[in-house]
């Protein structure tokens, strides 16, 4: 259950630790809720006070005259469990812990805050925080915090923040009040003992006043809760933005497997949230820029940025940078060219961008009437209108932006550099999103885009279809150290770290549908030549050891072999070659695998992530994905339409549609080894550690894997 409302809407507030100076940590949520005109009850509690200004001061909480819906703890960390437990007798329903000296401190520290979340539970409080400076709910005038943010305004809008750093989330707050975005709701979720992030956030959007999400995260512990709120999110149509610090971690990594040792804790989150619909800001002022947009602006219905501009520099500069990010800037038609010369100074540019010139200050109605004629444009779903300066026209522009927004139905981003401050403050209260630069402006309108994209995608998609229903596997507890893993008819014995043996492995994969090179296990170079006349030639050998996972590195690899006499020759080579790379190493035989044809190599792999559990990555492979790194992760079970957009995320993607005179590669069958990949370890679950395809050849004639690696626990 997730009834944030005592939190987030109380009716009543009690504040442990109360001062009568407002300077103080314990004094100042006191004068805010005063000041800013709350309308629930207050009681402060501290024993040193009969009364504090005209409220009643009680010595304790049992003194208290009703249960209330918050108490605010404003005490030392060692009094913080004993204050739980008698604000649960009381009946409080929820708490917000200022006080610091918890897991923030070390092991210490970090014991006292399991005995505070004890507490909690015990008493039935949901818990915010400990060590956190508290949450604002604007339009109620809950200033439950002791944050520098409140000292100023606190007007209520569309915007609800939810950041896990209280220091850097008030900066972020004050930025944002900086340009008149409204916050609903600010919250800092501190240590989270119980109320997380994404328990807060999916309180926050519900609310029916707020239009747009925006958070900070440090640390994700609720993986399954980001995924849900993303997808409540999503189907509400409320944008959710996010800044996530971290970026250079590389997370846990694992020996065996290229996904493992790609599989850096970042770039899971990335592909995932990616997944899930939500947006993700390279910095506070990306993220605001985005937040502003999506505050003030309806969506586009496709991709063409048109671009008005009274400098043809910085159009050609925001033409550049919307290429980059994949929109496109189409030259207007016919009809939109002529109705602009006839607007527009012959000495202007009519094409897109459209430079409009100066001479719009002694004709206003020149800027109307371009940007009207741009955005009804059929190519054009989004504009871009730059201007600079300007200071002495700043009314008679306001008018004019005002007009345009009342006279077109597309939505448009004002670019206004070094604008006067009584422009912006005008333009925002008009809810006009004004941005400070060519490329924030163009890097907010591509947001616009994707957000459009993604809702467009999430109402053709849907929730995920009865034909992602993973296949039922029996597996068994994964406390017990060695066990088997079956689908089906097929059983494999599972250990710590195992390497599963490659038949077994690709009996598994095929019964979940994953293409692969046929292949047979030999054990004398005789076996061997049996297997290659059944398989056709050519063929290729490979040494079949648990003990050594990367064959090539051990020249246990012998390809294209096209006779009897070869194959009897390589079996003796790989075995040698193995045994001196490896004396001790435990040998099963040889692997015998049909030649498979493929113009392009590709990884797929599955890791098991600690917050997102299981993950699917795909990447060009070779040099792509060991040096490139070029890859895309989501979270297992995919879609095939959502395969096709893991391609779409590559970097080298045309490879696929093919490069100096190659086909292009059967994309259909590609995502659907991508989809069967990840159906399958949607159904291992904790048992599979990790399994690699590298590579996968794929080629206009399919998509089959020709090798693999699977390591199970």
């Amino acid at each position: 259950m997730n009834d944030l409302s005592p939190l987030l809407s109380p009716r009543s507030i009690a504040i442990l630790g109360a001062s009568s100076d407002f300077r103080k940590v314990n004094g100042r949520p006191l004068k805010h809720l005063l000041d800013k005109g709350y309308a629930g009850k207050i009681y402060p509690v501290n024993p040193k006070y009969s009364k504090l200004g005209a409220l009643v001061c009680y010595p304790s909480i049992s003194a208290l005259p009703e249960a209330v819906d918050l108490a605010i703890v404003a005490v030392p960390a060692r009094f913080v469990a004993a204050a739980l437990c008698d604000l649960g007798k009381n009946g409080a329903k929820a708490a917000i812990v200022f006080s610091s000296g918890f897991a923030e401190t070390g092991p210490a520290g970090r014991a006292l805050e399991q005995q505070v979340i004890a507490a909690a539970h015990a008493a039935g409080l949901r818990l915010c925080g400990p060590n956190c400076l508290g949450l604002i709910n604007a339009f109620e005038r809950v200033i439950a915090t002791f944050g520098q943010f409140a000292d100023g305004d606190t007007p209520p809008g569309p915007v609800g923040f939810v950041t896990q750093s209280g220091a850097f989330g008030t900066a972020i707050a004050a930025l944002a009040r900086r340009r008149a975005l409204g916050l609903g709701y600010f919250v800092n979720t501190g240590n989270e003992g119980d109320v997380t992030f994404a328990q807060v956030m999916r309180e926050v959007l519900a609310d029916p006043r707020i239009r747009v999400g925006a958070g900070y995260i440090e640390g994700l512990k609720d993986g399954v809760g980001l995924i849900e709120l993303a997808d409540t999110a999503l189907a509400a149509g409320k944008p959710l933005v996010l800044v996530k610090v971290g970026r250079s971690k590389a997370g846990t990594r694992a020996a065996a497997s290229h996904t493992g040792s790609l599989a850096g804790a970042d770039a899971v989150f990335d592909g995932v949230i990616r997944q899930h619909g939500i947006l993700r800001a390279r910095n506070e002022e990306h993220m605001l820029d985005m937040v502003e947009a999506f505050a003030c602006c309806g969506l586009p219905l496709g991709n063409g940025l048109g671009i008005i501009t009274q400098s043809g520099g910085a159009g050609v500069l925001m033409a550049d940078r919307a290429e980059e990010l994949g929109l496109s800037v189409p030259v207007l038609s016919d009809v939109t060219q002529q109705a602009l010369q006839e607007v527009i100074p012959e000495f202007g540019a009519c094409g897109n961008p459209v430079d409009v010139t100066g001479q719009f200050v002694a004709e206003p109605a020149l800027l109307r009437e371009s940007v009207r004629l741009v955005l009804s444009d059929p190519q054009v779903h989004v504009g871009i209108v730059w201007l600079q300066l300007m200071d002495a026209y700043a009314d008679s522009l306001i008018t004019i932006f005002e007009e345009i927004k009342s006279r077109v139905g597309k939505p448009f981003i004002v670019c206004w550099v070094a604008a006067p401050e009584k422009a912006l403050h005008g333009l925002r209260a008009r809810d006009i999103a004004v941005l400070r630069g060519a490329e924030p402006a163009v890097d907010a309108a591509a947001a616009l885009v994707r957000y459009a994209e993604l809702r467009r995608q999430w109402q053709i998609d849907g929730p995920a279809p009865s034909a992602l229903t993973p296949p039922k596997l029996n597996l068994p507890s994964a406390s017990i150290p060695s066990a088997t893993m079956d689908v089906g008819n097929v059983s494999v014995r599972c250990g710590e770290g195992v390497i599963v043996p490659t038949l077994s492995a690709a009996r598994l994969l095929n019964a979940c549908g994953v293409a692969l090179a046929r292949v047979e296990l030999a054990r004398s170079a005789d076996e061997a030549g049996a297997c290659a006349e059944r398989l056709g030639y050519p063929v290729a050998l490979k040494i079949e050891s648990p003990d050594i996972p990367h064959k090539t590195e051990a020249k246990g690899v012998m390809l294209d072999l096209r006779d009897s006499a070869a194959v009897k020759a390589a079996f003796a080579d790989v075995t040698t070659n193995a045994r001196r790379y490896k004396p001790d190493a435990a040998i099963d035989g040889v692997i015998v695998q049909a030649m498979v044809q493929g113009e392009v190599e590709l990884v797929v792999g599955l890791k098991h992530d600690p917050v997102f559990g299981m993950v699917i990555m795909v990447g060009l492979g070779g040099i792509h994905v060991e040096v490139l790194k070029d890859v895309a992760f989501r979270k297992a079970p995919v879609t095939e339409m959502e395969a096709g957009r893991m391609l779409d995320d590559l970097k080298s993607r045309a490879i696929l549609d093919g490069v100096r005179d190659n086909p292009a590669v059967d994309r259909a069958a590609l995502t659907r080894l991508i989809s069967a990949v990840s159906l399958f370890g949607a159904a291992a679950g904790e048992r599979l550690q990790e399994l690699d395809l590298n590579p996968v050849l794929a080629g206009p004639a399919g998509a089959t894997a020709v090798d693999w690696l699977m390591v199970c626990n």
